[in-house]
């Protein structure tokens, strides 16, 4: 089995410890995607492609990741220390997805992968230079759904003698300096407040 491609998505902080995201592709017709390359003490290596271990809530059954402290669905608390610890005494967090079973297949992905990291590095720094690592478009920002428009409707503060206040309970109309205020798509509203006249501010409390 031969590596045909590869291909290197260089991270944007030089001083963090990932340092690119990698697909290698095998004979040209089987890829394996979402390899990364990490800065250690010892210099670069090659991660494979992981998922975060889980267990299951013995309240509800739900799985939760091991370093949850709440159950994501019933909300019961959870140990902190469930993780298996390995010899050297870290916490056994991941599990590959896709992996060498051998130290030689290991050690020639690594070396052909960080050869064309160092060579992506470089290619960078050219100008016009272009990733051609595909991440389905997981960097571009999600379109927000069609706005609509609210009124909202207020209590009226109404003065009283003596200096006391009254609060109705819904105004009528909206307050003047309250304009109306667009839905973001998130389920949440955001109420804007603008001064239009020296009105701003009339009945608080």
């Amino acid at each position: 089995m031969e590596i045909t491609e590869i291909r290197i998505k260089l991270m944007d902080d030089p001083s963090d410890r990932l340092q690119a995201f990698c697909s290698i592709t095998f004979d040209g017709c089987f890829v394996i995607r979402d390899l990364k390359i990490i800065q250690g003490t010892k210099g670069s290596f090659v991660a494979m492609p992981s998922r975060k271990l889980t267990d299951r809530c013995p309240r509800c059954g739900s799985k939760n990741h091991l370093r949850a402290r709440f159950c994501n669905d019933c909300g019961a608390r959870l140990q902190e220390e469930r993780a298996v610890k390995s010899d050297d005494g870290r916490a056994k967090l991941y599990a590959d997805i896709a992996h060498p079973i051998n130290s030689d297949c290991r050690d020639g992905i690594q070396r052909q992968v960080l050869d064309a990291y160092a060579a992506e590095v470089e290619k960078s720094q050219l100008p016009g230079y272009v990733c051609t690592y595909d991440d389905y478009g997981e960097e571009s920002y999600a379109a927000l759904g069609d706005e609509q428009e609210v009124t909202l409707e207020l209590p009226r503060i109404m003065p009283l003698s003596d200096g006391h206040r009254r609060r109705d309970h819904v105004a009528s109309s909206p307050a003047p300096h309250l304009r109306h205020v667009n839905g973001n798509g998130d389920g949440v509203r955001v109420a804007v407040l603008q001064r239009d006249d020296e009105t701003f501010g009339d009945g608080i409390i």
